[in-house]
């Protein structure tokens, strides 16, 4: 008795602290919401309203109309193919359908830019075969709003692949033994019976895909697509007015709601569960004609979406690798790992903090269950909120105690000492965390499940206290689910570039906004070996990942 009397107040001493460190990342979200009514009306919100706001709702709405059927399309096709036949080349398939998730879609547009452009080797190719001028053939331009949402489809589909692909192979082989009994064929049954019950599956798959879609910033600002993303970077960067960029922030919040709202009322009362037992089944086997063709359509999106573009970058970087470009690249190189090794650390660290104590409260129930519960849903608002909206939640309330300080420094009679958090890398690191810290919580949650409360309970027994135990029993258990949170969230902040555009430092480049800025002026070429190293840190987890869909594991997220 005295020793939960003792323990209690370290469980509650926890969960506060756990709460005070979701409520700062919270923060950023909130402050958005905030500022949306708190600012009033100012004249450039009036003139955005009256003339690009319209645009940017449709621009935003068709794209993501064309990618959600982009993914969902090529996505289930892919995961169809691959958990319920065989074919040849399917072992490859499995793990190797996953490589386009290391090529951000910025880096995809700006490779196949300079592929498909009129002086690219394609068109160039045409004209040199056939003898064309200029006026004698018409080509499709890729830097449209269509050409966004093949970029986006492209990169975007193993979300729904890895999820979908999953509920496949868990399906009741007792439902499809009954579909076939009644007479269907193997197609009929796929679209009467395999695709309803993966359709939850399908919409998480492609839910995640739309919220990566808005939160993208590289791609449509170098297609020239106005959307929410890259107003709120005019807003804020080239009109100066913060009220502007939050209140078209909100509105980015609010599709982003609205997008995971829709899916919820759309289920209605449908269920779908699959109560029949499970039993594992061979894959029905494609020969001949149906074989290759099989073959041809899980080629497609992974030459499209990976194997070409990862040709061009490597032939482009190198023949720029004795360049300017090159002495420059260590110094980027290293921006981008502090940030990414920083980041990391604390997120996993943030991230066992809120797990452990969610796990005390949680067996000791009352007050410190539901504040811990409450500390996990605000940490999780971040990861659905694309990062210029982070940027902009975060700056507002920086900006603000930076003023705050800056007066009370003036006011002890020392000299005015400027803005000291806002052109940091602290503030940076906080909007990153803001983001991604959703993504490490959930890595360490999954970990921690699997031990056993009675391993607490023993630790207890023999005299270890409340942090002894999670040093001495949950560390180490959880070295694997700790280093892959790192891992994750490592290699979002190397490619996140929309909240490192409007935050970073003066003079202040990484490998993503050298990549942009070098693509925004057209020097494809140098920009490609900075894309390069993008691309390879984002082999990592892909790699680790499609090593345990080889080794028979089954996983349901990326």
């Amino acid at each position: 008795m005295n020793g939960h009397c003792f323990f209690k107040p370290i469980v509650q001493r926890l969960s506060f602290f756990a709460f005070l460190v979701a409520a700062l990342i919270a923060l950023p979200v909130l402050s958005v919401g905030i500022n949306l009514f708190a600012g009033g009306t100012s004249d450039t919100w009036s003139h955005l309203a009256a003339t690009v706001l319209p645009e940017y709702v449709a621009n935003s709405l068709w794209l993501c109309l064309g990618v959600a059927l982009g993914v969902g399309t090529m996505g289930t096709t892919m995961a169809w193919l691959t958990a319920m036949h065989d074919f040849p080349g399917r072992r490859v398939f499995e793990w190797a359908l996953l490589l386009p998730l290391a090529m951000p879609a910025y880096v995809l547009a700006y490779t196949y830019t300079d592929f498909l452009q009129f002086v690219g080797p394609v068109q160039t190719g045409l004209r040199e075969t056939f003898g064309w001028a200029k006026a004698d053939y018409w080509f499709p331009d890729v830097r449209t709003l269509p050409g966004a949402m093949v970029m986006f489809s492209c990169v975007l589909y193993p979300y729904v692949y890895l999820v979908v692909r999953t509920a496949f192979l868990e399906r009741g082989s007792g439902m499809l033994e009954a579909a076939r009994v009644l007479g269907l064929s193997p197609w009929r049954a796929f679209f009467r019976v395999s695709l309803p019950l993966a359709r939850p599956a399908i919409a998480t798959g492609v839910a995640l895909a739309l919220m990566e879609t808005l939160a993208d910033y590289g791609t449509v600002a170098y297609f020239s697509v106005p959307t929410f993303t890259t107003g709120i970077y005019r807003a804020w960067f080239s009109l100066g007015d913060r009220v502007a960029a939050a209140q078209l922030a909100a509105w980015l919040l609010g599709f982003v709601l609205l997008l995971l709202a829709l899916e919820r009322i759309s289920r209605g009362r449908a269920r779908y569960h699959d109560g029949s037992r499970r039993q594992p089944q061979p894959g029905r086997r494609l020969a001949g004609w149906k074989g290759w063709l099989a073959f041809g359509a899980c080629l497609m999106p992974l030459l499209v979406g990976f194997i070409l573009p990862a040709g061009l970058l490597v032939k482009m970087a190198l023949g720029e690798i004795e360049g300017e470009f090159g002495s420059r690249f260590l110094t980027l190189a290293q921006n981008s790992l502090l940030l990414a090794g920083v980041s990391a650390l604390l997120a996993a660290g943030l991230a066992l903090l809120l797990a452990y104590a969610a796990r005390q409260a949680a067996r000791r129930g009352g007050m410190g269950s539901i504040v811990a519960r409450l500390a996990s849903r605000l940490v999780g608002l971040g990861y659905a909120v694309p990062g210029s909206v982070i940027a902009v939640g975060v700056l507002i309330p920086v900006t603000r105690l930076d003023h705050m300080l800056a007066a009370a420094w003036q006011e002890m009679g020392g000299a005015h000492p400027g803005l000291i958090l806002t052109g940091g890398i602290a503030a940076l690191v906080y909007a990153y965390l803001a983001r991604f810290l959703s993504i490490a919580l959930q890595t360490v949650e999954a970990g921690i499940a699997r031990i056993t409360p009675s391993m607490d309970d023993a630790a207890k027994s023999l005299g270890c206290g409340e942090v002894a135990v999670l040093r001495r029993v949950h560390l180490p258990m959880l070295r694997g689910s700790l280093l892959t949170a790192a891992l994750l969230v490592f290699v979002d902040v190397m490619k996140e570039l929309p909240a490192t555009l409007v935050m970073r430092p003066f003079n202040f480049e990484t490998l993503a906004t050298q990549t942009y800025t070098l693509a925004a002026d057209e020097r494809l070429a140098e920009a490609s070996i900075a894309a390069l190293a993008i691309v390879a840190v984002g082999l990592v987890p892909i790699i680790v990942l499609a090593w345990q869909i080889r080794a028979g594991r089954q996983t349901t997220a990326c």
